[in-house]
């Protein structure tokens, strides 16, 4: 196996080669913040929190879908990138309607995570209001776009992991959205297998369950990762 050899903050890391520069942080004992990339799922480099700096010349690379290379050096937390993070999360913030206080994911929510951690008391932009859609079509299940933030997890899981592609993508800039089957009520695309893998892992509380009220989600994130594994190697958690 190769290895790469760069440097985190500073500090030399060697990584096999193919590790992206997430994973060369992650050795390096460090972390960045992240909302649409998840372990186990296709890195998209949606969400742009990753972004991290090659010192000496200013380049930004978001960290998920850049592969670590030899003698690279990378700084993780300049004042330029902690400034460009938290504009980023105010946005996401003035974008959609985030009232944390009533929603289901409040206290196990990741963009209310990333904003504590980017320092974020407030937004600086003005909010947008959007009138979007709530589909409670599902018997099951319910997504409300008000607080989708467009990461696309629910996408990649469905996809990549159920093998469903119930989600999909939709128009573009601000009509942007995520749709269920051919822009259908959720509750009527066949495809649909009830899984919930796009409820445990939707970083906010855009897709829920029903049943839940406010602060009662607490999703399974690890699972992507966990079933992945297990299909590639064929091992199961109760064999």
């Amino acid at each position: 196996m190769s290895v790469v050899t760069l440097t985190v903050n500073g500090q030399e890391v060697a990584v096999p080669a193919g590790t992206s520069l997430m994973g060369a942080i992650k050795a390096a004992g460090a972390s960045v913040p992240a909302l649409c990339h998840l372990e186990g799922l296709t890195p998209v480099g949606a969400c742009r929190l990753c972004l991290v700096e090659q010192e000496g010349t200013g380049r930004l690379f978001p960290a998920c879908t850049t592969e670590a290379s030899e003698g690279m050096a990378i700084a993780t937390h300049t004042p330029e990138l902690q400034a460009y993070r938290r504009m980023a999360v105010e946005l996401f913030f003035a974008e959609g309607n985030h009232v944390c206080a009533f929603c289901v994911a409040n206290g196990a929510c990741e963009l209310q995570n990333v904003a504590t951690e980017v320092g974020m008391d407030h937004s600086r932009y003005p909010y947008r209001y959007p009138q979007r859609q709530v589909d409670a079509s599902h018997p099951q299940f319910t997504i409300d776009h008000h607080r989708c933030i467009l990461c696309t997890r629910c996408v990649r899981v469905c996809d990549e992991i159920e093998g469903a592609h119930v989600w999909d993508v939709a128009s573009r800039g601000g009509s942007c959205s995520i749709i269920a089957g051919l822009d259908q009520p959720w509750g009527e695309v066949e495809a649909c297998t009830s899984c919930g893998k796009c409820v445990e892992v939707c970083p906010t509380g855009a897709i829920v369950r029903r049943e839940d009220t406010t602060a009662e989600k607490r999703p399974h994130r690890n699972w992507p990762e966990l079933l992945r594994s297990a299909r590639e190697q064929h091992v199961w958690l109760n064999q």
